[in-house]
């Protein structure tokens, strides 16, 4: 199984040039024969720290921009993974869409998610594509434990991360190092290929309170035994992807670390998580 990212600077506001780029990213995608290939976080809209700007270009998943999605994409082979400002309801969340062939096969809300606009999501679907099982959660899912290995403990061997990243320079390199270990951890602690999909920003992000922030780049795939397999350029539009073994099997105590440890710890953990109130 092949499988990628495409590491690609967004504009808010400009759905017909992200949309373009999709598109763009997918005739890639299949002239490299990736079979699933994720791009970042918020990709279709845009990721505003503002609420009313983030309001302005959402949309609905029975909306017309994402009958565009469908229809511009039906002609290509890979599955992608694609983020947007989702609106259900009166509610707004931060959400990827699992697209296949011009089909919405379903949808990923961050869990993590900061801004306070956005609602949290709590649903940790399964995809299943030509045999592989995989997962998807959104840029700070993958600093904690649980959202990983619920999805491995449904049988993912995958899990893509689209994130966005927009640094202060003061904060940098410490973000730069605390996520590749948050990373490394996550494949590691469940056997599974783990896609870090960043973006890029070319330009100054103005969307933001602080617009002299750094979007670096940095997308990797990380391999179950904690390697980095893969990575992209830093500060430039990129293309990553990798052939994967979806059949590796995690053998500790008989049913994988993580499941272990979940099923001898995971009630002493709770017993002490509430005395601390």
């Amino acid at each position: 199984m092949r499988i990628g990212h495409c590491q690609l600077d967004s504009q808010l506001g400009d759905f017909a040039g992200n949309l373009a780029k999709v598109v763009q990213g997918l005739e890639r995608a299949d002239r490299e024969r990736v079979e699933i290939v994720c791009f970042p976080e918020c990709f279709l809209t845009g990721y505003p720290d503002k609420g009313d700007l983030a309001r302005q270009g959402a949309f609905a998943v029975s909306s017309p921009q994402m009958m565009q999605l469908l229809d511009q994409t039906s002609r290509f082979e890979a599955l992608f993974i694609v983020g947007f400002n989702e609106l259900r309801g009166s509610d707004l969340y931060n959400t990827a869409a699992i697209v296949h062939k011009g089909h919405l096969l379903g949808t990923y809300s961050k869990c993590s998610a900061y801004m306070k606009f956005h609602k949290q999501g709590r649903e940790f679907p399964v995809f299943e594509h030509k045999g592989l099982k995989f997962g998807v959660i959104i840029c700070s899912d993958g600093g904690f434990i649980e959202p990983a290995r619920l999805l491995a403990f449904k049988g993912a061997k995958v899990v893509f991360a689209p994130h966005f990243n927009y640094i202060t320079k003061e904060g940098l390199i410490g973000h730069f190092m605390k996520v590749r270990a948050d990373h490394t951890a996550r494949a590691v602690e469940n056997c599974i290929y783990f896609v870090r999909g960043n973006n890029v920003s070319l330009g100054k992000e103005e969307c933001m309170s602080n617009p002299d922030g750094v979007g670096y780049g940095d997308s990797y795939i990380v391999d179950p035994h904690g390697e980095i397999m893969v990575q992209s350029r830093r500060h430039q539009e990129d293309f990553i992807f990798l052939d994967i073994d979806p059949n590796i099997v995690d053998r500790s105590w008989g049913v994988g670390r993580s499941l272990w440890s979940a099923r001898e710890f995971g009630e002493m953990l709770r017993d002490v998580a509430q005395d601390r109130g």
